[in-house]
């Protein structure tokens, strides 16, 4: 097979994080193995799982590169573990539990052919179970400070197909180009797992690159089949808060801090409600641990803000209104 090197296309190199799940996993790697685009590398970075996942990659997916990282690093730290390992120009992150359609890379390849001002490409991810309803079309952003998976649950009638530029994509299935993070850095560790595709969405546009929508780079997601529940709880809870401190530009949230308060007082509230729930509790306890980690956090945003290269009008047109 020609080489991606004398064939002038691109190289893919796809870093899946993965900690336990060996079912999910050796689907996922079988999909990557059907894919039209031939110029992929596939790195899974362990994060020291106990179950018989290493072992079977090795044994059915051997063209599938590992890196063993011992313990625990969470999403961002696996995967950044990933990046500094790969060889491609195109890095793509990808949950363990998903199945990407054949045409999922190719799909990637092309849109960032065809943008090259665009920094990332979002996928669209359906429901696994329910072929036929979203997940996520990519991301937006809520003037309240909240993320927002486009299109969640709706059935897939193609009513976001026609969209071109986007706020972000989802870490689930979602590709970089390497020279935009060798510019503006890879995942930040400290968030461990929940919210750093929304930082690294945020930084990518504070520094002029476009997110652009790929809808015909289909992939299906296994809800919660490597996270969720309690632990997505609390690092959702955590990690809002300090991200909003890092990377949410301050004129905006100037102009919407009463909605931003609102909307986390809201959260609480409904958990306190909730209180008997475990998922309820870990939403608070996230919450308070935001909260008393603030000034590290507002300290890491001085480096983001001479990273700026947009307008705030620019930057006001990210935001998808929100109301209480």
């Amino acid at each position: 097979m020609e080489s991606y090197f004398t064939s002038g296309m691109p190289l893919l190199s796809i870093i899946i994080p993965h900690y336990n799940g060996t079912r999910i996993l050796l689907a996922c790697l079988a999909a990557l193995r059907r894919q039209t685009y031939p110029y992929l590398e596939v790195i899974l970075v362990d994060n020291g799982s106990t179950d018989p996942s290493l072992p079977l990659t090795r044994q059915h997916f051997p063209e599938v590169k590992i890196i063993e990282t011992g313990l625990n690093l969470g999403y961002a730290g696996a995967v950044n573990q990933g990046i500094r390992f790969a060889a491609g120009e195109i890095i793509v992150a990808l949950n363990n539990d998903t199945e990407a359609d054949p045409g999922w890379a190719q799909a990637l390849v092309e849109v960032l052919q065809t943008h090259p001002e665009a920094g990332l490409v979002a996928s669209k991810m359906r429901l696994y179970h329910q072929r036929d309803r979203l997940h996520s079309a990519g991301d937006s952003f809520g003037s309240d400070g909240i993320p927002i998976n486009r299109g969640v649950w709706q059935q897939d009638e193609g009513q976001f197909d026609q969209d071109v530029y986007i706020f972000g994509g989802c870490g689930g299935a979602v590709a970089y180009r390497r020279r935009m993070l060798a510019e503006i850095g890879l995942f930040d560790e400290e968030y461990f797992m929940y919210l750093e595709d929304v930082d690294l969405n945020w930084r990518a546009q504070l520094a002029g690159y476009r997110a652009v929508f790929a809808p015909q780079a289909v992939v299906y997601h296994h809800l919660s089949a490597s996270g969720g529940g309690v632990t997505a709880s609390y690092y959702t809870g955590r990690n809002t808060i300090w991200m909003l401190a890092k990377v949410f530009p301050g004129f905006l949230f100037r102009r919407y801090w009463s909605v931003i308060v609102r909307a986390q007082l809201k959260i609480a509230g409904e958990a306190l409600r909730a209180w008997r729930g475990q998922a309820a509790r870990a939403r608070l306890r996230g919450q308070l641990a935001g909260l008393l980690g603030l000034p590290k956090w507002l300290r890491k945003r001085q480096k983001i803000r001479r990273s700026y290269r947009v307008s705030d009008a620019y930057l006001e047109g990210l935001l998808t209104h929100t109301s209480l």
